[in-house]
């Protein structure tokens, strides 16, 4: 459980410094808005899963920025109101659920928490390697940097 609530505190940090960043540089690149909806949404997605409720959201769309703030606060709440009632034996239960494609399958509560938290990380690198593209500094995301 250590792990994973160390992983969420990234996730956390990260997605807040992505939003600052974009919200000074009055981001108009459409990928790069896309993409950290993206995360926000697969993580609205994933915790919905969880919670055995519907999860025929979507997880692309064409949220703005201001959008993107209230998902990065509300996904927070929600994580946080999650993580603090799990415990390690938690972490193996085994939830199903049907994907976007209509196909069912089942997975721990850990595999899933540890799913999201890297997807996360993956596509918050493409936002950089987007924003060093147009000549914009990269957001350092870095967990080494966050827990330093």
């Amino acid at each position: 459980m250590k792990t994973i609530l160390k992983m969420y505190k990234h996730l956390e940090w990260a997605n807040k410094r992505i939003l600052e960043y974009l919200q000074t540089i009055e981001c108009d690149n459409e990928s790069v808005i896309r993409l950290f909806s993206h995360i926000l949404l697969a993580e609205q997605v994933w915790h919905a899963r969880i919670n055995g409720e519907d999860s025929s959201l979507l997880v692309w769309g064409d949220e703005d920025l201001a959008t993107c703030a209230k998902l990065v606060k509300r996904n927070e709440e929600r994580y946080s109101a999650l993580l603090k009632d799990l415990s390690d034996a938690d972490l193996e239960r085994v939830i199903p659920y049907t994907n976007s494609q209509g196909k069912e399958y089942v997975n721990s509560i850990g595999d899933i928490l540890t799913q999201v938290a890297l997807h996360g990380q993956h596509h918050r690198g493409q936002i950089n390697q987007l924003l060093r593209a147009t000549g914009l500094k990269p957001v350092n995301i870095d967990f080494i940097s966050m827990v330093r």
